[in-house]
C-alpha cells in the first residue's frame, strides 16, 4: 500500500507539473501571436517578439511551435483570433486589482473574472476605476553578479532607462514602454542576456493592508485569477504591514 500511495503521489505531482507546463505554453503561444500580429514576424525588428521567443525557448518550447505561433500571428496560417483585454476591480480592504488577458472569447473571460471577484469578497469595476493607480513600464532584470548597482545604474541611464535598483536577488532596470526595446538591446551588449525582460504594469498608489485575513483573501483572489488560462498577469496595489508579511511568509 505504501508503494501504491507513493506512485499515486508521483502521478499527481507529474499531472500538476504537466498542467502548469501546458498553461505556460498556452500563454507564450498567445503572447507570441499577438506580438507578431502587432509588430511583424521578424525577430530582428520586433524586440517584444524576440523577447517572448527567447523566454519560450528557455521553457523548452520547440522551434516548430514557436514558428507556428508567429505565422498564426502574421496571418500566414489560420488560427484563433486572440484579443487583449484588461479588467479592473477591488478586492477586500479596498485593494485595487488590475488584470491583463488575452482571449478568443471575452464573454467566457469576464464571466470567470467576475466569479473570482465575487467568491473572494471583491467586485469588478468599470473601465478606468482603478487603472489610474497603475502604469505600464518596461522591466529588465539581471543577476547581482554582473556588477555593483552603481555600474548597472550608469549603464542603464546611458542606455535610456528611467531607473535601476536592486535587492538581495537581482538588479531591476525600469524603462518607458517606448524605450524598452532599445534599452534592452543596449544592456544585452553590455551585460549579456537578462534574466527577464518584459512590459508590465506596476502600482503608483498603494493601499495599506494591516489585517491578516484580508491579505490572505486578496492573495487567494490573485491566485484564482492567475490560474485562469486567459489571464496573462494580475497586479495589485496591496502594501503589507511588516508583521502581516512575516506571518504570510
Amino acid at each position: 500500500m505504501a508503494g501504491h500511495s507513493k506512485f499515486k503521489n508521483i502521478q499527481h505531482r507529474k499531472a500538476a507539473q504537466d498542467k502548469k507546463k501546458a498553461k505556460v505554453y498556452t500563454k507564450y503561444i498567445r503572447d507570441i501571436m499577438t506580438a507578431a500580429r502587432q509588430g511583424g514576424g521578424d525577430l530582428a525588428s520586433n524586440p517584444m517578439l524576440r523577447t517572448l521567443v527567447e523566454k519560450a525557448r528557455k521553457e523548452n518550447m520547440t522551434n516548430e511551435v514557436v514558428s507556428r505561433a508567429i505565422k498564426r500571428g502574421t496571418g500566414e496560417i489560420a488560427g484563433a483570433d486572440y484579443i487583449e483585454r484588461t479588467y479592473e476591480g477591488y478586492g477586500p480592504g479596498g485593494v485595487a486589482v488590475f488584470i491583463t488577458t488575452l482571449t478568443d472569447n471575452p464573454t467566457r473571460t469576464i464571466t470567470n473574472v467576475r466569479t473570482a471577484f465575487t467568491k473572494n469578497s471583491g467586485n469588478v469595476g468599470t473601465d478606468g476605476s482603478v487603472a489610474w493607480m497603475f502604469k505600464q513600464v518596461g522591466q529588465i532584470t539581471y543577476p547581482l553578479n554582473i556588477g555593483s548597482i552603481d555600474k548597472v545604474l550608469e549603464a542603464a541611464i546611458m542606455a535610456g532607462a528611467e531607473d535601476a535598483d536592486n535587492d538581495d536577488e537581482s538588479h531591476l532596470i525600469t524603462t518607458s514602454v517606448g524605450g524598452f526595446g532599445l534599452v534592452r538591446d543596449e544592456l544585452i551588449s553590455e551585460f549579456g542576456e537578462p534574466t527577464t525582460a518584459e512590459l508590465a504594469y506596476i502600482p503608483t498608489q498603494m493601499q495599506a493592508v494591516t489585517d491578516l485575513e484580508i491579505a490572505q483573501t486578496v492573495l487567494k483572489l490573485v491566485d484564482v485569477l492567475e490560474n485562469d488560462d486567459d489571464v496573462q498577469s494580475v497586479v495589485t496595489n496591496m502594501e503589507l504591514a511588516d508583521d502581516i508579511a512575516e506571518q504570510l511568509a
